[in-house]
């Protein structure tokens, strides 16, 4: 049977997200019981199986701790939780949860030059004409939101160079965070960071690093090309917010 559009989400899903939204606002504290399946199934409107579904999935995201035939505990998310969480903490309810958004771009800031300057070390034939290849098309594309899908395409590439299997699953977890968001924030490092043309200078000199083996001068590169639009999401976020 070929697969077809996903038009709603399930039960479990809404369940999910509601419990996972009580957990993090802190409604429900470290070490604090959830109400029964019977309970949480009432006041849903849901079924148990559907409640007990969602709260396997929170158990895995080691949100929960759950005990056979006992009580539901929370568990501290911040000291237990994994990356794998992180694309649903910061879009919850059609909502971008501005705190998170703001460690997602710290955090690229802080990782990418350090992924770059393991690139320069561990760079294999064929990778600067692979990130030319991309700066070139990136130089041409007038379109905000693709401009910063090549962006992403760009930096698969250092981390692939990088050959660290950490850095990768990082960059796994911010890229799956940042993505559905992109559209939102396409316009605003459009505006802040410059066109295309003008941006893609900084690319070229970063991948001109890579490419000569320059652990130093690459981190310095990508310092100076993360800079940017770091600054630009920030103020961003902070106007948002109304700091």
């Amino acid at each position: 049977m070929p697969l077809t559009p996903v038009t709603r989400r399930s039960v479990p899903d809404e369940v999910f997200d509601q419990v996972l939204g009580e957990v993090v606002a802190g409604r429900f504290g470290a070490g604090e019981a959830l109400p029964s399946e019977r309970r949480l199934a009432e006041v849903l409107g849901v079924s148990r199986p559907a409640v007990r579904e969602a709260l396997q999935r929170m158990a895995q995201t080691r949100l929960v701790e759950v005990r056979h035939g006992g009580a539901t505990t929370v568990r501290d998310f911040q000291r237990h939780a994994g990356l794998d969480l992180l694309p649903t903490l910061l879009v919850r309810g059609g909502s971008v949860d501005l705190a998170v958004a703001r460690s997602v771009v710290e955090a690229r800031l802080l990782i990418g030059p350090g992924v770059a300057a393991l690139a320069a070390e561990r760079r294999t034939p064929g990778l600067t004409d692979r990130l030319t290849e991309v700066v070139d098309t990136y130089a041409a594309c007038a379109e905000p939101v693709e401009r910063q899908r090549l962006t992403l395409t760009y930096w698969d590439l250092v981390v692939d160079a990088a050959d660290s299997v950490t850095f990768r699953l990082l960059f796994n977890s911010l890229r799956a965070a940042y993505e559905p968001a992109l559209t939102l924030l396409a316009p605003v490092l459009g505006s802040a960071v410059g066109s295309g043309p003008s941006r893609a200078g900084s690319y070229r000199v970063l991948t001109a690093a890579i490419g000569e083996g320059d652990p130093e001068t690459s981190r310095a590169a990508a310092e100076r090309v993360l800079r940017a639009s770091t600054d630009a999401l920030l103020t961003a976020l902070d106007a948002v917010a109304g700091r």
